[in-house]
Formats: structure tokens, sequence, C-alpha cells
């Protein structure tokens, strides 16, 4: 395992070779920071590195979680991290990350923190699993099949912010709004939800 230190690069993006540099930048900066891109190498390359899901794993000790994933040459990619917000939902597949992160021993107190607050607010079981699209949203990209593969190749990640927008919609006409931009944005190759949506 390598043993040189954290690189920094512009734009609050870090490097590590280990998973053990990762949680060191987590030790020192999960209660200071906003924000971090963290370098990861692709499934299939031989470059030094994290992969994706140790990088989230190791996140989820200190309460952090993952969100916009970008490719950043032919052998990495960033993946966007925060602190999880108070408000922020867990997904089937965290909870079952944190429930073995606690058997082995690796949960932080940060981390269980943010585990104990979602099961105080009712978020730690509100969100879907982002690989069973609810029946109302399944009709509505079905309609075109366009939408249809374009939603079934979003990353899991961006299907689980597009299942729980919708999940916690609180009317059912909005819940219905949210169903139909849903489908539209599919149809054009966007995810719902995002950045990229907002502004449109």
């Amino acid at each position: 395992m390598s043993t040189s230190p954290v690189r920094m690069v512009p734009m609050d993006t870090v490097i590590t070779d280990s998973a053990t540099q990762w949680r060191d930048w987590l030790a020192r900066n999960a209660t200071t920071a906003t924000e971090v891109w963290l370098v990861l190498r692709h499934k299939d390359s031989d470059a030094p590195g994290l992969g994706y899901p140790e990088a989230i794993e190791h996140a989820l000790c200190y309460g952090w979680i993952d969100s916009v994933h970008v490719r950043r040459d032919e052998h990495t990619s960033r993946l966007r991290f925060t602190p999880r917000r108070a408000r922020s939902t867990w997904s089937r597949v965290n909870r079952d990350r944190a429930a073995r992160l606690i058997d082995l021993g690796l949960m932080t107190e940060h981390g269980q923190a943010a585990i104990d607050l979602a099961k105080q607010r009712g978020t730690w079981q509100i969100v879907p699993d982002e690989n069973t699209v609810p029946p109302d949203l399944a009709r509505s990209l079905d309609r075109n099949p366009v939408a249809r593969a374009n939603f079934d190749r979003f990353p899991p990640s961006s299907r689980r912010l597009i299942l729980t927008w919708i999940a916690t919609a609180k009317r059912p006409e909005t819940r219905r709004r949210r169903i139909d931009r849903t489908a539209t944005l599919a149809a054009a190759n966007v995810r719902a939800n995002h950045p990229a949506a907002r502004r449109s």
C-alpha cells in the first residue's frame, strides 16, 4: 500500500493512493470542510487510487455522502462528497453499508451521529431502492422508450436523487409534476433534480 501523502489539486480535489489516506483526510476535515472532489480510479484501470465502493463506504463512516460523479480522464473520475445534511435521506444500499461498517468497527462517532439523527427525524427508511422504479414513474417513462433507456443508464446515485425527490412530494399533484418532468428530461438525457435540470 502506498504511503505517499494525499495530493491536492485545484477545485478542492483530493487524490489518494489508499483507503487509509482517504480516512486520514476525513478524520482531519470531516467537521470543518464543506465539500471535496475525490479522484477515483476506473474499475478496469490499473492506475493507483480508490475505487467507487470503498470511497463511499469510508465517507459514510464520517457522516459524508457522495453526489456528482464526472469523468476526469481515461483512467480516473471525480466524485463530489459533502457532509450529510440533517434532512438527507438514506437509501437501502447505504443503510446496509452502514450496518456492515458498524459490525466491522469502522464507523466513527461522526457517522453514527448522522445515523442517529436520521432515525430521530424519520429519514432513515424513506428512500426506495434506486433500482426499483415505482409503477407511476415506470408508466410515464415507458411511454417513450428513449426516456426509459436513458433513465436506466443514469448512475445509481442519480437515480436515487430523482426517486427521493419524487418520493418526498407531499401532495399527489406535486408527485405527478415531478414524474412528468423526470420523464420529459430523461428523453433528452437530462437528470431531473440535478443542477443542469434546475437551470433548464
